[in-house]
């Protein structure tokens, strides 16, 4: 071909395209359309990977803190030494101080923020009057100076002498102590002697890429976004009390009875649970503490976002090991559905460890109490439990979050449905494992499907994407819907094995930093080899309602059945079709989503001469579908 031809024909052929293209007034409405992402950079690739020149700031906390149980108090001190690796230079710091969650004038106790329920445990920001002291700041200090600082609510500034350079590190002196409340507002508190200690300390509020400073105030529904860092954390208590935290305890011999040091040796060449407190042995200080006087329990961790710890005088203790981690279980003769928590603690593990990514750190700890249940690095609360699949769920759950956000550090406080639900999603294959041949265990896994057609209620559901401090029906927002949407997945859209590569890459890349939902999108579509741009629209940033149906089936002039599809949702998912065919033999097939590419209206041709008697798609009923009327067509 002449090459003056063949660029006539390209330009014929570019023409129509970009007139298309550029069309004034025309919008492009298709549910394929790109998603407006981001633009990427050396720190954020296209590829959802952190780039060339990807940074995170970090935080190292050395803390001295004492217990005084009979007035129900914590009084510390601590260094953080925070290192600028941003291009900028920061004029002043923000931390938190989330234990004013409740004082005077703070937003959750003018708004008196309801409760957040799930299934039979109840999270109460209401403070009524409760703990309105909060964190009592009795010193800032930075290089020895006292420095500026301006307390509005749960958040704290701190300005600089000077601004801190790019690759500079400074160090915060902060002396501090508030009054543990009881029953705890939410997140922490005290049972009796028992002490349940988060959020506890002034702690660094993330400064990324994306948004500069994160320093949303907490109110309760949002929970956490911080940064990694190492700690080093002395304890004092009571000389009755044993004391289980996040880190590596340094001084056992200093805190431990031989007997105890003894037992946990077995327990680490055990697969089954040692007792290193006994039933017997619970709340007796002369056979669980090596003296009589106050002492200081050591911890130091690395590479971890957070520090919690529990102390408590009359817990039982079992201890087991997996694959050289350490589980642990900590309790009160009370509580009457620990006895197999051990055994659910270990399954847990194991099961997110050999599906996901294994658990990183030296041991995997969950103790009973008064909180609803809540995580932090290496260490869980967990309440006792009205049934053995709440606890199971409960417990599981909680060490859930050891990957999602712990591992995983994405931004909580903004998008739950990236920590709360992508644990949840976890947490269904691992609890029907554990009940399996069990109505629960070969139920479980659906529950979030049958739960969408009570919350997607049009008018009333808000989008996955949707603030959480604005969420309405948060255990739908949060919880269930960004489950059903990984699962329908997983299991409809992908299959199993380009879903879990796909999964297993954006954990593996983003461990111990700090992915944004851009980079979750885009780290799915470069590992599963699929646009997906249609489905997180769908799925994150609207409500849209899926309603497949058949609107009848008729025959060419060759007795070819043709089967019409017909799509009447805003929702778009690939189709299951169910023919059965006047022989009594049935065929299924399976319809990708880019049969919607021309509209709303599909046909599907019969290869063979057969004639079609029924005709049904989602014969599982496995997709969210909200007008099951139409999904079957039935000849004569």
């Amino acid at each position: 071909m002449p090459r003056h031809a063949s660029l006539l024909l390209i330009a014929a052929f570019a023409l129509p395209l970009v007139v298309t293209a550029q069309a004034p007034g025309v919008a492009d409405s298709s549910p394929f359309r790109r998603l407006e992402l981001p633009t990427p950079t050396e720190v954020r690739t296209g590829a959802g990977r952190p780039g060339a020149r990807y940074w995170q700031q970090r935080a190292d906390y050395r803390i001295a803190a004492t217990l005084d149980s009979a007035r129900a108090q914590v009084t510390g001190r601590e260094t953080i030494h925070y290192v600028n690796n941003s291009p900028d230079a920061l004029p002043y710091l923000w931390l938190y101080v989330e234990q004013n969650i409740c004082r005077e004038n703070s937003i959750t106790s003018t708004l008196n923020q309801p409760p957040l329920a799930f299934a039979d445990i109840s999270f109460d920001f209401s403070c009524g009057g409760r703990f309105t002291e909060g964190l009592v700041l009795e010193s800032v200090r930075i290089a020895g100076a006292d420095a500026r600082r301006t307390v509005t609510g749960t958040t704290m500034r701190v300005d600089l002498a000077a601004p801190l350079a790019s690759g500079a590190a400074v160090d915060v002196d902060i002396a501090w102590h508030f009054t543990v409340p009881e029953q705890g507002v939410g997140r922490m508190g005290r049972d009796g002697a028992l002490f349940e200690i988060a959020q506890w300390y002034p702690r660094m509020a993330v400064y990324d890429d994306i948004r500069g400073w994160n320093h949303e105030p907490y109110i309760g529904a949002g929970e956490f976004y911080l940064e990694y860092g190492s700690f080093d954390v002395s304890l004092t208590v009571p000389a009755s009390y044993i004391v289980s935290a996040t880190g590596e305890l340094q001084n056992s011999r200093q805190v431990l009875t031989a007997a105890q040091r003894s037992r946990l040796a077995l327990a680490s060449r055990s697969d089954t649970a040692v007792a290193i407190i006994t039933a017997s042995e619970a709340g007796r200080p002369a056979s669980t503490r090596p003296g009589t006087r106050p002492f200081t329990w050591r911890f130091t961790a690395r590479n971890v976002r957070d520090f919690a710890w529990a102390a408590a005088p009359n817990w039982r203790w079992e201890a087991s090991n997996w694959d050289g981690i350490r589980i642990e279980t900590l309790y009160r003769s009370s509580a009457n559905r620990w006895s197999e928590a051990h055994a659910m603690a270990r399954g847990t593990i194991r099961h997110f460890s050999e599906q996901w990514y294994r658990y990183p750190w030296s041991h995997a700890t969950t103790v009973e109490g008064p909180v609803g249940g809540m995580e932090y690095p290496m260490l869980t609360f967990v309440p006792n439990s009205s049934t053995r699949e709440a606890q199971q769920w409960g417990l599981a759950h909680e060490f859930g979050h050891q990957w999602f956000p712990m591992i995983v550090g994405s931004n909580e406080r903004l998008y739950p449905w990236m920590d709360e639900g992508f644990n949840t999603f976890i947490d269904l294959r691992n609890s029907a494992l554990y009940f399996a041949g069990t109505t629960y265990g070969d139920t479980i896994e659906s529950n979030p499907l049958h739960l969408a057609a009570t919350h997607m209620v049009a008018g009333q559901e808000q989008p996955l994407i949707t603030n959480p401090t604005e969420v309405h029906d948060l255990m739908w927002v949060g919880y269930q819907k960004p489950a059903l949407m990984l699962r329908t997945l997983r299991n409809e859209v992908l299959g199993p094995d380009r879903f879990d590569f796909a999964f297993r890459e954006y954990i593996r890349a983003w461990a111990y930093k700090h992915p944004a939902p851009a980079d979750f999108f885009r780290i799915m579509r470069d590992a599963s080899g699929m646009e997906l741009d249609w489905f997180w629209r769908d799925w994150v940033f609207t409500t849209a309602r899926l309603d497949q149906g058949v609107e009848g089936v008729r025959t060419d002039s060759a007795g070819h059945a043709i089967v019409l599809l017909v799509n009447r949702g805003t929702m778009v998912m690939p189709a299951e079709l169910r023919l059965t065919y006047a022989d009594g033999t049935s065929d299924t097939v399976r319809l990708p989503v880019e049969m919607w590419n021309l509209g709303p209206r599909f046909e599907y041709h019969v290869p063979s001469p057969r004639r079609v008697t029924r005709a049904q798609v989602d014969p599982r009923r496995v997709l969210p579908d909200m007008n099951r009327a139409n999904d079957v067509w039935e000849g004569r």
